[in-house]
């Protein structure tokens, strides 16, 4: 066996393990009555649209391989691109450090496919400035339509911090500007950015926005099943969660999220609703991910050992 086999090999054993041990670590912080009287008092109808929002969530995630991959002028059926996306985010939004552990995924299914590690790294640039685009944008519109909330967390003035949302709504406005202006590479000192077209620019806007509504929405369902809490309070719960995740890298984002979102609604923010939500947005796809990843594995090395097999038949054929 390959050095280059061993060590791929080494760390899908390792990736899987940690997955297992992320579920354990997670649940033991609670007792099995507090889960299941938590989740149980969430509606079934409420945890039901809840998943339909995680879902399409994740089918937003697939898009934004899908825009990289198309920006590198390269093909993929969106199939194969929605499994490679899958895993990779369901695992690497547990793991923490999601560009670098969903890269490494990334990387096994993509170079399968005939992309290079130039491509793959492009790849998780491109992702890594659509989810930054669209929490700013959507940050941006949380900050001017509810200053309340991130003004009492941020311990600011509602004035300060309408201006900084919309300081925060120019960042997208300046990037998709300059996709139009500029073709070709953008130089910032010692640096050079290749641009997307103004076309793809302006999805990378659109679909990170609305990345950001859908896991909001997944959030604000089990918010509500709690008290009324209108859907912009979810908003800039999770965008504030998420911003303080992006900056921590903790897994999963553990311990971060639920103080986020209990300093900003606290009334609403129980440990049933928490809990839920990181059973629809975490808990499941990390489930079903880790199943895909010994499924596909499977499938591939069954695949790569007939292609040999036929191969070898070929070679004494010739011979």
């Amino acid at each position: 066996m390959r050095l280059k086999s061993m060590i791929w090999n080494g760390l899908l054993v390792a990736a899987l393990c940690l997955a297992v041990f992320l579920l354990y670590r997670i649940f033991q912080q609670y007792s099995l009555d507090q889960i299941v009287q938590s989740v149980r008092s969430i509606p079934l109808s409420s945890f039901c649209t809840a998943l339909l929002f995680a879902a399409a969530s994740y089918l937003c995630l697939g898009c934004f391989d899908l825009l990289a991959i198309r920006s590198l002028g390269k093909s993929l059926p969106y199939p194969k691109i929605a499994l490679a996306s899958f895993i990779s985010l369901s695992l690497g939004h547990n793991i923490g450090f999601a560009g670098l552990s969903s890269g490494a995924f990334r990387y096994r299914f993509y170079s399968r496919w005939g992309l290079t590690t130039e491509d793959v790294a492009k790849i998780i640039l491109f992702c890594g400035v659509t989810v930054g685009l669209g929490l700013m944008t959507l940050g941006g519109l949380a900050l001017i339509v509810n200053p309340g909330d991130a003004g009492r967390l941020l311990r600011l003035d509602p004035d300060s911090v309408r201006i900084f949302g919309l300081l925060a709504l120019i960042v997208p406005v300046v990037y998709a500007g300059l996709a139009f202006f500029i073709r070709g590479k953008l130089r910032l000192w010692r640096w050079s950015f290749q641009l997307p077209r103004f076309s793809i620019a302006v999805a990378q806007v659109g679909i990170g926005t609305l990345n950001f509504m859908l896991v909001s929405a997944c959030l604000h369902q089990m918010l509500s099943a709690f008290g009324g809490v209108a859907f912009f309070r979810s908003v800039t719960a999770y965008v504030l969660a998420n911003s303080a995740i992006l900056a921590t890298h903790v897994p999963g984002g553990l311990g971060v999220l639920e103080a986020t979102v209990s300093y900003a609604v606290p009334k609403e923010a129980s440990i049933g609703a928490l809990i839920a939500f990181r059973c629809a947005y975490f808990f499941i796809p990390l489930a079903l991910g880790t199943t895909l990843l010994v499924i596909s594995e499977i499938v591939f090395r069954r695949s790569r050992g007939a292609d040999e097999a036929a191969n070898e038949g070929a070679e004494a054929q010739s011979v």
